[in-house]
C-alpha cells in the first residue's frame, strides 16, 4: 500500500520506461496498417521504435508540454503517441471524428504547443482558424535521428489527456498520469496472467511450457485510438506483450473477416454492434473465425443472445467482458472465460487493485447486493479534468473516490452489475452520446422552442438516440443534418418526433424523459 492505495511495487515511474521494454520484441511484426491508400504497411518493433525516435527528435518540446494528436487510426498515430511520451510531453488525444467546431474546442481547451495531424484534420484545423505549430503525418521524418535524453517523469506527472463530454455536453479533458496509465495497463495484464496460470493448472502444464509454444498473438484494432479502449487494450497492451496489431481503414464486417483470416488475428474485441455485424457477414462454419482465441466486448452491455451466437460461431474462443471508463484509465472490472460464462449478466469482476463501493446520494455506503452509484478508488483513477476544478470536485472526492455516474451493485463474489446510468448519456454502437450536447445544438436552431434527446433500445446498436421537439418551420431532415454538421455525424438523432404540446416536466421543472420514453412509440408514429 502506498498513500492508502494498492500499487505495483516494482512498476516504473515513467510510462516511457515501460514502453522501452518492448524493444526486446525486435524484428517481430508489430503494426500492419491497412488504413492507407496504397496497400498494407508492415512495421516491426525495431522499425516502429526507429520511426518513433526520429519523430521525437523533431518535436522540440519541453517536459510537460501538451501535444495534440489529431488523426484517424493509423501507424503514424501510434508513432506520434510514442514520440510524445519519449520526449516528455503530454499526449492530448483528439477525437478525429469530430466536426471542425469540436476539434477547435478541444484544441482551445488544452492550448497545446504542437499539433500532430493527418492531412484531412490538418486542413480542417487551418480552415477553422488554428494558427499554431503543426506537423502533418506526411512530413514525419525518416529513421535516423536520435532524441535527446530527458529526465524521467514522476509518477504523478500527466502523461495523456483524453476527452469526455460529461452531462453538461461541454468537452473536458481527463488527465491521466504516468501512474494512472501504468496501473491500468498492468492491472489488465495481471488479470491475463491469472487466467494463464489457471489454464496451466487445469492442463497440468507449467506456465513456461504454454508460453514457449504460444505463437505471436494478433489484435484487430477497431476501437478509435483516442478512446481509452483503443489506447490501452488495442495498442499499448499488445506493444508490451509483443503482439501484432492489425489496423483497419474503417469498420466493415466483410473486410474484418478477411483480415482476421489473412493476418491470423487471435484477439477480437469490439462493441456488440461489430460482433453482430461479423456474425451477419460470416458464412456457415466461417473459416476466418477458427483462429480466434479471445473474443470480448465493451462499451455497453453484452446481450446474452449475442454471446450464445458468438460462442456457437467460434466455440474455441474464450469470451469476455469488462467495465471501465476513461477516468479510470480503462477497466476496473473484467471477466474472461469460465469466470465470465458462469455469470453472463455481470459486467465483470472487480480487479485486484481497485477499491469499489456502492453509495447513496448522500455518499453513505450501501451493503453488498444493494443498488446505488458505483464509486471507485485506486492508483488508476485520473488526476482530474484539465483546468476544470469545479467539475473535478463534483466527481472526485479529496480522498480519491470517483463517482462513476453508473448505477449498479456488487455481489458477494465481486461481480459488478450495471443497472442504469445516472448521467444522461446514450451508448450507441459503442460511442458515447451526451444528450445535453445534442439538445444544446437543437436548441439553437430557428423554429425549435423545446427539445429533448434520449436513447431507446435497438437490437443492433444497443441504443439509438432519438429526439422529441416542439417546433414550427423546420423538418426532421433539417434537424438531423444540422446536428450532424455541428457535431460528429454519429451524434445526430436517428429519428425526430414532433409534439404539438409542451414537453412533460417533473416536479423540479426538468423535462420528464421517463414519460417521453414511454410515449415514444406513439410520438414516433406521428413524426
Amino acid at each position: 500500500m502506498r498513500a492508502g492505495l494498492r500499487q505495483f511495487v516494482n512498476a516504473p515511474a515513467d510510462l516511457s520506461t515501460l514502453i522501452e521494454a518492448a524493444r526486446r520484441h525486435g524484428a517481430a511484426t508489430f503494426l500492419v496498417d491497412h488504413a492507407g491508400d496504397h496497400g498494407a504497411r508492415r512495421l516491426s518493433f525495431d522499425e516502429t521504435f526507429a520511426l518513433r525516435d526520429a519523430l521525437a527528435a523533431e518535436l522540440r518540446i519541453e517536459r510537460g508540454d501538451r501535444v495534440a494528436i489529431c488523426m484517424r487510426n493509423c501507424a503514424p498515430w501510434m508513432i506520434a503517441f510514442l514520440a510524445v511520451i519519449r520526449i516528455g510531453g503530454v499526449a492530448v488525444l483528439v477525437n478525429s471524428r469530430s466536426a471542425p467546431s469540436e476539434l477547435i474546442a478541444a484544441i482551445d481547451e488544452v492550448t497545446p504547443v504542437l499539433v500532430l495531424a493527418d492531412g484531412p484534420r490538418a486542413a480542417l484545423l487551418r480552415q477553422s482558424g488554428y494558427a499554431g505549430r503543426m506537423i502533418e503525418s506526411a512530413a514525419f521524418p525518416a529513421p535516423g535521428a536520435v532524441p535527446p535524453p530527458v529526465e524521467p517523469a514522476k509518477p504523478d506527472d500527466p502523461a495523456t489527456i483524453l476527452f469526455t463530454s460529461g452531462t453538461t455536453g461541454r468537452v473536458k479533458g481527463a488527465v491521466l498520469t504516468h501512474r494512472n496509465l501504468i496501473t491500468g495497463l498492468l492491472s489488465v495484464q495481471l488479470s491475463g496472467v491469472m487466467i494463464l496460470h489457471g489454464m496451466a493448472q487445469s492442463l497440468g502444464l507449467p506456465v513456461s511450457a504454454i508460453m514457449a509454444n504460444m505463437p505471436q498473438q494478433a489484435v484487430l484494432l477497431v476501437y478509435p485510438l483516442f478512446h481509452i479502449s483503443g489506447l490501452g487494450s488495442a495498442f499499448l497492451s499488445p506493444l508490451f506483450s509483443g503482439s501484432k496489431v492489425v489496423i483497419m481503414r474503417r469498420w466493415d464486417a466483410r473486410e474484418a473477416l478477411r483480415l482476421i483470416g489473412a493476418e491470423g488475428v487471435t484477439m477480437f474485441t469490439g462493441v456488440p454492434t461489430m460482433l453482430w455485424d461479423v456474425l451477419g457477414a460470416a458464412a456457415p462454419n466461417e473459416p476466418a473465425l477458427a483462429g480466434l482465441r479471445n473474443v470480448a466486448s465493451g462499451g455497453q452491455a453484452l446481450p446474452v443472445n449475442l454471446l450464445d451466437a458468438m460462442h456457437q460461431a467460434c466455440p474455441q474462443a474464450s469470451m469476455g467482458t469488462g467495465y471501465g471508463m476513461t477516468e479510470c484509465s480503462g477497466s476496473v472490472a473484467q471477466a474472461v472465460g469460465e469466470d465470465f460464462l458462469r455469470n453472463r449478466s455481470a459486467a465483470g469482476r472487480v480487479l485486484p487493485l481497485v477499491d469499489m463501493k456502492i453509495v447513496q446520494e448522500d455518499g453513505s455506503e450501501l451493503p453488498r447486493g444493494q443498488t446505488g452509484e458505483i464509486t471507485v478508488r485506486g492508483a488508476m483513477v485520473m488526476q482530474g479534468y484539465w483546468n476544470r476544478p469545479e467539475e473535478t470536485a463534483a466527481v472526485l472526492s479529496p480522498d480519491g473516490w470517483l463517482r462513476t455516474g453508473d448505477m449498479g451493485f456488487v455481489d458477494n463474489e465481486g461481480y459488478v452489475f450495471i443497472v442504469d446510468r445516472k448521467k444522461d448519456m446514450v451508448i450507441s454502437g459503442g460511442e458515447n452520446i451526451y444528450c445535453a450536447e445534442v439538445e444544446r445544438v437543437m436548441g439553437e436552431l430557428a423554429g425549435i422552442s423545446e427539445c429533448a434527446a434520449f436513447g431507446v433500445p435497438d437490437d443492433r446498436l444497443g441504443e439509438v438516440l432519438v429526439a422529441v421537439v416542439v417546433a414550427t418551420g423546420i423538418d426532421e431532415a433539417t434537424i438531423r443534418r444540422e446536428v450532424s454538421e455541428r457535431l460528429a455525424r454519429y451524434k445526430a438523432p436517428a429519428r425526430v418526433a414532433f409534439s404539438n404540446e409542451t414537453l412533460p416536466r417533473n416536479a423540479v421543472g426538468k423535462v420528464d424523459k421517463i414519460s417521453l420514453r414511454a410515449a415514444w412509440p406513439q410520438l414516433n408514429g406521428v413524426s
